[in-house]
């Protein structure tokens, strides 16, 4: 029998499954124990220092005793702490970005995702080069700067090579004011060598979703293919990190299995990469299970409640408080304007999940991985964000500059990544709004810039975001602190 170690580089140690199960059963034990569940709570509260804010976070056992928590005025609380926690690390500010389909050639068995094997009905496609570029352009037309390139998994139509050959065409495509600046990359677990070739290429984030953490169940979910090999799939994490990548993006498929499994797991795994790599993970994503070709949701009786999903997110937030969190198009607006209060801090808008879904005029649904239920342009989501009183961010300065991995989180944990973040979210918020966004847009954008500009405190860096707000009206672009 495998015993807990989260120093450990074996799958089944560092998501021990002993653990996890004693874990659930001490949350399920005392979450109402009021005098237990205010101490986590008191851990988790932001805190000032010298230097700024500092949050201790939550170990998953703490954070599971959270999560199983019935008491409705200790949830509201949870809302409440996860809601400074957001804001006093990332702001006001949300990052957008959006998917980009590559290929949907798979040769897995993924029995929740259209692209699996056996499934005869949906069309199989795979970009050229200068498919690519056509969405890139609009893509960039949108006004994007940040995609996530998806791909199945294919050794002959989908090799390290063509995702390689991609990501150079994406970069290369410069489309009036359009550039994309960061590429993230969620493809299929692999080696050392080519997490080198991926890292070399300038990629951003590697991110690849456990689906599930069970193994019994990820084994029945998987149930040919090269996928199916659980420990493999665990611990690409660490070989990423060994191949140089320093951010990585970690996240569950929930409705696969029971939530507060999932839950302990996947905080589990962002320890284990604190604790062998020095930094954990760069985000978290929250995907739910949707509806899509050969895929029934119905099919699966793990799915959760709108409520219970929100309960999840805060949570996350209060044990990983420097964590990115994304969640996509696959929820609606209802859901993402609460997820947004209590952690969120990237979402994608204006997502087409088809392969060659942007250059059409009509959105495709032939080749769909999963029904989009926010189905809005990304201007009006970014007119959305702004009248909520958010900064949609299209800003990529970190990554150019090299406040990545250790150092982005030395400098978040500080404090001090603010005095660079929010001017360069209201910067690149006016680059897009001056090239892309409608009028309502634009004038919802100059009102808040100049409400946000004031509360820039360092006047040197107020000066200095003013001359760039008034660089980009004389037609120059691309700037960053």
């Amino acid at each position: 029998m495998a015993v807990y170690n989260k120093n450990s580089r074996k799958a089944e140690e560092f998501i021990n499954h002993e653990e996890i199960l004693a874990t659930l059963a001490y949350a399920e034990e005392h979450k109402n124990d009021v005098e237990l569940i205010d101490a986590i709570l008191d851990k988790a509260r932001p805190q000032k220092t010298e230097t700024g804010v500092h949050c201790e976070g939550l170990s998953h056992r703490e954070a599971s005793v959270l999560l199983a928590c019935e008491i409705p005025e200790k949830i509201e609380e949870m809302y409440k702490i996860a809601e400074e926690i957001k804001l006093a690390f990332y702001g006001k500010r949300i990052v957008m970005f959006a998917p980009l389909y590559l290929s949907n050639y798979c040769v897995n068995g993924c029995v929740y995702c259209p692209y699996h094997l056996q499934n005869k009905t949906i069309p199989r496609k795979k970009l050229t080069q200068e498919e690519v570029k056509a969405e890139v352009i609009a893509l960039q037309d949108m006004g994007h700067k940040r995609l996530a390139i998806e791909a199945g998994e294919h050794p002959i139509h989908n090799p390290i090579e063509y995702i390689l050959e991609c990501i150079k065409t994406i970069y290369s495509v410069h489309h009036k004011n359009g550039d994309i600046r960061r590429v993230n990359v969620n493809i299929a677990a692999t080696t050392v060598e080519n997490y080198r070739k991926l890292k070399e290429a300038g990629i951003g984030t590697y991110i690849l979703f456990q689906e599930t953490y069970h193994k019994e169940s990820y084994e029945t979910l998987h149930p040919t293919g090269p996928k199916h090999d659980y420990n493999y799939h665990t611990e690409a994490m660490d070989r990423a990190m060994d191949g140089g990548i320093d951010d990585v993006g970690l996240g569950v498929l929930f409705g696969l299995e029971l939530y507060k499994y999932e839950f302990a797991g996947l905080l589990m795994h962002a320890e284990h990469l604190e604790a062998v790599h020095g930094v954990g993970p760069h985000t978290i994503s929250v995907p739910r299970l949707k509806r899509a070709e050969d895929v029934d949701p119905d099919a699966f009786d793990n799915g959760i409640s709108d409520e219970i999903f929100t309960k999840i997110i805060a949570c996350i937030r209060m044990a990983v408080p420097y964590t990115g969190m994304i969640i996509s198009t696959r929820e609606s607006e209802e859901v993402r304007a609460k997820a947004l209060r209590v952690g969120i801090s990237q979402i994608s808008g204006g997502s087409r999940t088809t392969v060659g879904g942007y250059a059409e005029e009509e959105r495709p649904h032939d080749t769909e991985q999963f029904e989009v239920s926010d189905q809005r342009t990304l201007d009006e989501v970014v007119c959305w964000l702004i009248k909520m009183g958010f900064i949609p961010s299209f800003c990529t300065a970190c990554y150019r500059e090299g406040r990545t991995g250790d150092r982005f989180m030395s400098l978040l944990k500080t404090g001090q990544l603010c005095n660079v973040c929010q001017p360069n979210a209201l910067i690149t918020l006016k680059e897009f709004a001056t090239d892309y966004g409608t009028e309502p847009t634009q004038k919802a954008a100059e009102e808040l810039i100049a409400k946000e500009l004031e509360t820039i405190k360092n006047e040197k860096v107020r000066a200095m975001t003013e001359k760039f707000l008034q660089a980009i009206e004389d037609g120059k672009r691309d700037f960053r602190f």
